[in-house]
């Protein structure tokens, strides 16, 4: 038996492939199938099965392109309403991988579908837990993705309420020296104190996660309720795709609609300029949003662009628009891509620099906006004055922003100013927009 983790930096993500006596089974897989093709290829093995532990919200699953290629069985929840070809796969089922055998337990809670996988050995011992977005290192999932979305909504409460009891009755009467696999790590928007650590056993587990503390009910719940990221805007999106199976791969990112270099877009269409910040001040095109092409790039896409609009796509080569357009699918947006073009003309707009030392002998001579979480404002706030409007909500809310001077905007790193200051440069035309940029990191006290 092997057991092969696949980590997706971008969205946090862990996708498993367990391997024994040259069949493989899929946990969870992100939306490009080819890693788990060369996988099977180089143990000289077949995709037999597909698990997924609920319909995800943060990426978008290829599991029905298993089923079409290789007949590979999907298994899910019979509770996710699922729309394409699968067998119900819920508390009490198992089925032979080689000499292994995969159970499934019932443990609703991050969504009331979701479902653990229990991986016991040839010897019938319980070795490791593929725990989904139920267990996650250092925390649980968080209860708040399925109000809205989903073949079964729940309320949060209700869902905080199961949480609790899925703790107390499926985690931790495991042993101590179950592995954990969980589908996230730190960074993801699935939960909100996720460790770095790509693995645990239940063991550590019941040892250092605030889950596993002898807490009653309802402060368990009201802990797992407070303090918990935004909801991007593509969650509920990524639910419903992946509840009725996505399109094949390479041939949604082949539809994507590639511009000539230079090409003039429509006048007011929503235009992503995924270029370096510096490259987007020297000359972009009026009203374009500076999304810069990172670590995050995928996750501040699906924030701050909805589902419902579609969108230009720009960047400074053709390479780099490739990776942009396979950052996109992960969260199922190539298909709102309305085009995609290398530095398309009509770039006439510029930006201003920032004078550090300007701001410094006169604050008040500025509107500052800090686009942070209302967390990071609340408790690590840099400028006593600031209005915070986080960037996930500026579209909507820039408008909300005094105009009577030039309007300073500031992240944690620079990294979602170079966003914000765009989005608010869009929106309120008249008005002189500076970005605080990576200067930012230089202010250590609060001013004023």
């Amino acid at each position: 038996m092997d057991i092969q983790q696949f980590y997706d930096e971008g969205l946090a993500h862990a996708s498993y492939a367990i391997l024994s006596e040259g069949k493989v089974a899929l946990i969870d897989p992100g939306r490009n199938p080819q890693q788990y093709y060369d996988f099977a290829e180089a143990n000289s093995a077949q995709i037999v099965a597909v698990i997924e532990t609920h319909p995800h919200a943060d990426f978008v699953s290829s599991h029905l392109e298993f089923h079409k290629n290789e007949g590979a069985t999907i298994y899910v929840s019979k509770l996710v309403g699922a729309e394409y070809p699968h067998k119900g796969f819920d508390e009490g089922d198992s089925f032979f991988l080689g000499n292994v055998t995969l159970h499934s337990i019932q443990t609703p809670g991050h969504s009331p579908d979701s479902i653990s996988i229990l991986l016991k050995d040839e010897n019938g011992k319980d070795h490791a837990l593929f725990s989904g977005d139920t267990l996650f290192i250092g925390d649980v999932g968080r209860p708040d993705l399925r109000e809205k979305a989903g073949n079964m909504t729940a309320q949060r409460e209700e869902l905080a309420r199961m949480m609790y009891h899925t703790v107390q009755n499926k985690l931790k009467p495991l042993s101590d020296d179950v592995l954990v696999f969980p589908a996230h790590g730190a960074g993801s928007l699935c939960g909100k104190n996720l460790s770095d650590a790509r693995q645990s056993t239940i063991g550590e587990q019941r040892a250092t996660n605030w889950a596993f503390s002898d807490l009653d009910e309802k402060t368990f719940m009201d802990s797992l309720l407070q303090g918990q990221p935004y909801i991007p805007k593509y969650f509920g999106y990524d639910v419903d795709m992946n509840k009725k199976g996505a399109p094949s791969y390479q041939r949604s990112i082949s539809q994507v609609s590639i511009w000539p270099e230079g090409a003039t877009l429509p006048a007011g269409a929503l235009v992503i300029d995924t270029r370096k910040q510096n490259q987007f001040v020297k000359g972009h095109i009026p009203g374009a949003i500076n999304i810069m092409n990172g670590g995050k790039f995928e996750t501040w896409l699906g924030s701050i662009v909805g589902p419902e609009e579609k969108f230009f796509l720009v960047a400074d080569s053709t390479p780099e628009l490739e990776v942009l357009i396979y950052k996109a699918a992960k969260i199922g947006y190539e298909q709102l891509i309305h085009g995609a073009v290398v530095n398309p003309a009509g770039m006439t707009e510029t930006g201003t620099s920032f004078d550090v030392e300007a701001f410094k002998a006169n604050p008040d001579a500025y509107t500052i906006v800090d686009i942070r979480s209302r967390d990071e404002h609340a408790t690590a706030p840099i400028f006593e004055e600031a209005l915070n409007i986080p960037l996930q909500e500026l579209r909507e809310r820039a408008s909300e922003i005094p105009t009577g001077k030039p309007v300073l905007v500031h992240c944690a790193g620079g990294y979602r100013s170079a966003a914000g200051s765009s989005i608010i440069a869009g929106v309120l035309r008249d008005t002189e927009v500076l970005d605080f940029s990576e200067a930012i990191k230089d202010v250590q006290t609060v001013a004023h």
